[in-house]
């Protein structure tokens, strides 16, 4: 079946075994613990294996911002998250928080497209 959109380079990656197993290397770091324009996030993959969210629980944006005064901003920055994934063609983004709304964390969920 030809896909209707075309996928792009980075989107051919998406669910492989390499970027799940990169995205557990990210989760690990917890690199906003050294670095605070950087991130600490969990992965969780779906239990019917349609995908995955990471959930950040420090941004790297969100500090970066307050720094410079412009953290009114910062939530039009996350909405580049959908227009990201819409790209990279392999996946849709769904989320419910995030922590430049006041969310207890960002819900970067990546369903696989049909």
């Amino acid at each position: 079946m030809k896909k209707s959109r075309k996928e792009s380079r980075s989107g051919r990656a998406k669910f492989t075994p390499g970027d799940m197993a990169a995205m557990e290397a990210s989760a690990r770091l917890n690199a906003a613990d050294r670095n605070p324009y950087s991130w600490n996030m969990e992965l969780y993959p779906y239990p019917d294996g349609s995908g995955y969210e990471a959930r950040f629980t420090r941004c790297g944006i969100c500090a970066l911002m307050k720094k410079l005064g412009l953290y009114d901003l910062t939530p039009a920055l996350c909405r580049l998250d959908y227009t990201m994934s819409e790209a990279g063609g392999a996946s849709v983004f769904v989320r419910q928080y995030t922590l430049a709304s006041g969310g207890p964390y960002c819900d970067c969920g990546y369903k696989k497209r049909a």
